[in-house]
């Protein structure tokens, strides 16, 4: 049995670790709620702007609108969106575990895969799994900016643009609540359509016509790369916001493991101490008894 010392190192050493976890619990929940505060205001703004998007390419049918164009699936590029710390529960090996699955997949189906990484661990674990990365961004996951997603969304736009590509899909936690997130796969390119872009020339003649200011291939030719920008903008809000939410989560658990191995460590010690209360007390009366 281990001495009282030896078990009071350990509580010691333990009750440091849930202060650690404790401190990074509080602070992650904080980050949340501003993270939560972002990713809700943004949402309304990016379902509108996918809902405009659909109705002008829908109502235009302009060709030379190169990220609208459906082509033959050969290459898909697939962006991993992951956090750039660890202690994030499931966070991080979800979303890549969820990626390498999609790159199994086009493989099996004949078709040539791109990786492109946000974060260092998504980054890191692609790497070490053998997979050579197009591009890699680190350093703003934690909070990010739209311009954090303009430099991401060029990168992907030229893959696409140029043919490298015929398809991208990105990879993130989709943020549900602080205890929920989603591992989500969304296609990006081409650009997603809405029901109004099936409908026939006809039946969007009868609705009446819409009269575009400025042009509307001048227009789409704006709003189809801001409309990917903001797609991915959105994603790395719901990934940041999932990231401060499992890591709360992780943190919260692990106090409360250390707590109970406390517990565990505290009853020890008083067996402990009780068994050399005890021993002490067997010495005592055994000297006693050589006296008489």
């Amino acid at each position: 049995m281990a001495s009282q010392q030896d078990i009071k190192r350990r509580i010691r050493s333990v009750r440091n670790t849930r202060k650690v976890t404790k401190a990074m619990e509080l602070v992650s929940g904080a980050k949340l709620r501003r993270a939560q505060v972002r990713i809700e205001a943004l949402r309304p703004f990016a379902a509108s702007m996918a809902e405009l998007i659909s109705e002008a390419a829908g109502r235009t049918h302009l060709p030379g609108q190169p990220l609208l164009e459906r082509r033959e699936v050969r290459t898909t590029a697939i962006l991993v969106l992951t956090g750039d710390r660890g202690l994030a529960g499931g966070f991080n090996a979800g979303v890549v575990r969820r990626g390498v699955e999609l790159g199994r997949t086009e493989l099996a189906a004949g078709h040539g895969v791109v990786w492109l990484a946000v974060g260092r661990k998504g980054a890191g674990t692609l790497r070490f799994r053998g997979l050579s990365l197009d591009r890699s961004w680190t350093g703003f996951t934690n909070r990010p900016t739209y311009p954090d997603a303009e430099a991401v969304a060029h990168r992907v736009i030229e893959l696409y643009a140029s043919g490298e590509v015929d398809r991208v899909v990105m990879v993130y936690n989709a943020f549900r609540s602080a205890l929920a997130q989603d591992v989500t796969a969304d296609e990006i390119l081409p650009v997603p359509l809405g029901e109004i872009a099936e409908r026939t020339a006809k039946e969007i003649a009868l609705e009446g016509t819409l009269l575009f200011e400025p042009e509307a291939k001048e227009m789409l030719a704006t709003l189809l790369p801001t409309a990917v920008e903001t797609a991915i903008y959105r994603a790395l809000l719901e990934s940041a916001a999932s990231e401060h939410g499992s890591r709360m989560s992780a943190m919260r658990s692990a106090s409360d493991n250390a707590s109970g191995i406390i517990d565990g460590l505290t009853l020890a010690m008083n067996r402990a101490r009780q068994s050399e209360i005890t021993q002490e007390i067997l010495e005592v009366v055994a000297g006693a008894d050589a006296l008489q």
